[in-house]
């Protein structure tokens, strides 16, 4: 068996932010939420000086593709159920 890592990048949109510090709210209860549900590894990558703008890099790493896959599965619905964010975009990828 080898190693499967799953990187999950998800572009966010945050249309009540009005400013960098309601970003780093909204971004901390989710980054916590994300760790703590899926043990996943999560940063944001991009759009750090943007007040309503957050890709989010979500890292996995199991012995199954199908579970990585799974598992970004699950964070992503939890995403979309968070009133405060809307999903741009996001891309799975397998390594």
């Amino acid at each position: 068996m080898g190693i499967i890592v799953g990187l999950c990048t998800v572009e966010l949109f945050i249309p009540e932010s009005q400013s960098l510090k309601d970003k780093r709210r909204v971004l901390l209860s989710l980054k916590d939420r994300l760790r703590e549900r899926f043990n996943l590894s999560v940063a944001e990558v991009d759009g750090q000086d943007l007040w309503q703008k957050a890709v989010l890099g979500l890292a996995c790493v199991a012995n199954e593709g199908r579970h990585v896959n799974q598992v970004c599965d699950q964070a992503l619905n939890l995403i979309r159920g968070i009133p405060t964010v809307e999903i741009v975009q996001s891309r799975v990828e397998l390594l």
